[in-house]
């Protein structure tokens, strides 16, 4: 039995077409194939072609497999995940992914394939993969919290939401206090991208119910309730991997003339005063929005660094602060800014991935929700965890004000009120920024499927 849990594996390794999900994906991949097993990373041309340019080292037992993009009517030729997109137009990606089920089915078939790790878009897999006796895993990219809010598999499948309204308060199968649920314009939001014939609701639930077991992006010392809550509602294991931090690349952006600059610029910046905002690569607001927010940030009267998507910022706001704010456009090397001594907060859209970074260096949260997938949920529930503040928005349509904007950015940065806070992300970097605990998470993982115990289903909850 020994020799038997230490066997090579050969993992398949499948996300949703999402730079959010394609990251941890590939983060997971390179620790088990450093582990020893053969991981055969599946994605579309394009975004294949993006991962082997942005990561030329990867470990010789990952390797990238393209499955040729599905063509379907009102999708660009050339769009092969959310941030070539518009959110409008994100269902008909959906339904090309869906049409990857063949060629997917074919490559574990002929591949000898042990486990299949797959996202929540591809309610179809499980049950392909069962049929083939390949182990399938879920893994949810989104924390325990999310997970929590949107119920068991069988609400889902049902469809329990049957009006946006039933999003915007607590489900009664929480049984934990909490605050953590949706908006009504974040709803409609993310209503825009979802499939017609097949809703995220529908994925969720089929994925989790058809699969063998479920891993999550987060961990004990974070979200011990929720976690414990999973495993009660989908009645199968629930296991968490661990935040899948990132190191910071001491070496990201050397080469690049704009990361030379900014970094001189916050060299010459005290200690924690700076702000960093960055609201994704899918978060587009309105003109009026954006005004607000940048008269809001201007107001603020500190210091910031702001990544915009385009230059279609306010006309002349980088003249009245000149000095005091940074106008990055296009992609920044976001964990090496964030590492930078200067910085003391960030201004985010709440994602996942965004917070693990910003948590794992110790810096408060102002918490300004994208609208979109699980954003609303975890504005309210990092607010409740004393992270950060929120940036108060009218709960039918999102709208605001600069004045609070300046408000909540100064009452998360340097206001008394905001100690607590400040303290409370302090603390967290032990536990967001403590690789070894993090890596405990995996490995225990990775001895999961090396024994098999889940495909057996001898694995306990």
């Amino acid at each position: 039995m020994g020799s038997e849990a230490k066997r090579s594996l050969h993992i398949a390794m499948f996300p949703w077409l999402a730079h959010g999900h394609i990251t941890p994906f590939l983060r997971l991949s390179k620790f088990l194939s450093l582990r020893g097993h053969a991981v055969s990373f599946l994605s579309t041309p394009s975004n294949v072609a993006r991962l082997a340019l942005a990561h030329p080292d990867l470990p010789p037992s990952l390797r990238l497999v393209f499955l040729p993009m599905p063509r379907v009517p009102n999708l660009p030729s050339s769009a092969e995940s959310t941030s070539d997109l518009d959110i409008d137009s994100v269902p008909y990606l959906k339904k090309a992914y869906d049409l990857l089920e063949p060629a997917l089915t074919r490559f574990l078939s002929d591949g000898h394939v042990d486990w299949v790790i797959h996202d929540f878009a591809s309610h179809w897999l499980p049950g392909a993969a069962a049929r083939l006796g390949v182990g399938s895993v879920f893994f949810s990219t989104f924390n325990a919290t999310s997970l929590a809010f949107l119920g068991p598999p069988s609400e889902l499948i049902v469809g329990w939401c049957q009006k946006p309204e039933d999003l915007t308060s607590v489900p009664a199968w929480i049984p934990y206090k909490s605050t953590a649920c949706f908006r009504l314009y974040e709803v409609l939001m993310h209503q825009r991208c979802m499939d017609e014939e097949v809703s995220d609701f529908s994925r969720f639930g089929h994925t989790i119910d058809s699969c063998d077991f479920v891993i999550v992006r987060s961990c004990c010392e974070f979200e011990s309730e929720p976690l414990s809550l999973l495993r009660d509602l989908y009645q199968k294991p629930v296991i968490p991997i661990g935040l899948l931090t990132p190191a910071v690349r001491q070496d990201e952006g050397d080469d690049d003339e704009k990361w030379k600059a900014l970094k001189s610029w916050l060299d010459t910046k005290r200690e924690k005063s700076v702000l960093y905002i960055a609201l994704g690569t899918e978060v587009i607001l309105s003109d009026e929005l954006t005004n607000e927010l940048a008269a809001g940030i201007e107001k603020s009267g500190l210091p910031f660094v702001w990544v915009v998507r385009s230059r279609l910022i306010p006309a002349g706001l980088e003249e009245r602060v000149s000095g005091r704010g940074f106008i990055w456009a296009g992609w920044a090397p976001q964990t090496r800014v964030l590492a930078h001594e200067a910085i003391g907060g960030f201004l985010t859209h709440c994602g996942w991935n965004s917070t693990i970074e910003a948590l794992s260096r110790g810096l408060p949260l102002v918490l300004f929700s994208g609208g979109s997938s699980d954003q609303g949920v975890m504005a309210r529930f990092l607010h409740e965890k004393q992270v950060g503040f929120e940036v108060p928005r009218g709960e039918v349509d999102g709208s605001f004000t600069g004045d609070v904007v300046a408000e909540t950015i100064q009452r998360v940065m340097v206001e008394p009120e905001g100690e607590p806070v400040r303290a409370t992300a302090r603390a967290m970097k032990e536990v967001f920024g403590g690789m070894e605990l993090q890596n405990k998470y995996m490995e225990e993982f990775a001895m999961i499927l090396e024994k098999g115990v889940a495909k057996e289903q001898k694995l306990v909850s």
